[in-house]
């Protein structure tokens, strides 16, 4: 057991748990120098399609979804034998007005049942002072909420999307984090975070944990990588695991899932790869 009783029961009944320590500060901070080494290499912020499975990409990601403390907490909650199905960066660069609408993560992933859960990484301070996640207790006990695409510039989602419902901001929790530490909420959780109007970055690393039964109905044969415990259903190809960053046979194959991805998440739009 890696969450405490009171912790599964918060989730239960919340929807989300936090903090959960999973490093050190300076961990953290190494993780953060590898990335923004490769976005000075690369000549900017890490984007589009790069954003989505990095854990494909770069080894200290594929060992990051590995992580035996992330995994475990997400075993507590949905047993042993685990996917992680995607992942991503959230980042908020200083005084920018990126933002995260009022949405449920289950909208458009196309899973057959929301036995999904994110791990929310911080691998900077996120605060409310720079546009930390928030959330609405509870939400998650209802069942798939209207949204509404927007496709606005400057939100983080893949479709802009947002709640087709008027959500009270003052039953908002913020998820503030240290370096190191996660929070974890349900695929059905409200939530949504403001832009960064302060002098520091905020950078945040979600990986998407399912169980090996859940199954992809929205589209063609969908894939994970197992991180935990045996797969007895055979419902998603496996991906292998990154050993070195930026293989170029990694690369091809995160390319082609990026695409088979997106035709997915963008399924019903004339959107054919992230942004």
């Amino acid at each position: 057991m890696v969450l405490t009783p009171a912790q599964v029961e918060q989730y239960r009944r919340d929807g989300y748990v936090h903090p959960i320590r999973i490093m050190a500060e300076a961990q953290a901070a190494e993780l953060r120098a590898r990335l923004e080494a490769y976005e000075a290499a690369s000549g900017g912020p890490i984007r589009g399609e790069m954003r989505h499975k990095s854990h494909l990409l770069f080894a200290w990601l594929a060992d990051l979804v590995h992580h035996e403390t992330i995994v475990g907490a997400v075993a507590d909650l949905y047993g042993p034998d685990l996917f992680c199905w995607s992942s991503g960066f959230f980042i908020k660069e200083p005084r920018n007005p990126a933002f995260v609408s009022w949405h449920q993560d289950a909208t458009y992933w196309g899973l057959n049942r929301p036995d999904v859960v994110t791990a929310w990484i911080a691998l900077s301070p996120s605060t409310r002072e720079n546009g930390a996640m928030a959330v609405i207790p509870g939400t998650h006990l209802m069942d798939q909420i209207p949204h509404r695409d927007t496709f606005a510039k400057d939100n983080l989602l893949t479709r802009g999307q947002e709640v087709a419902v008027e959500v009270d901001p003052a039953r908002a929790v913020t998820i503030e984090l240290r370096p190191g530490e996660i929070s974890l909420h349900h695929v059905l959780l409200v939530h949504g975070s403001a832009p960064n109007p302060s002098d520091t970055r905020r950078v945040g690393f979600t990986a998407r944990y399912i169980p090996t039964s859940v199954r992809q109905i929205a589209g063609e044969r969908d894939s994970a990588t197992l991180v935990h415990g045996v797969d007895r259903h055979g419902h998603f190809e496996h991906e292998p695991r990154a050993t070195r960053d930026l293989d170029p046979e990694f690369v091809a194959l995160h390319r082609s899932i990026a695409e088979r991805n997106a035709r997915i998440l963008y399924r019903g739009t004339d959107k054919k790869s992230f942004k």
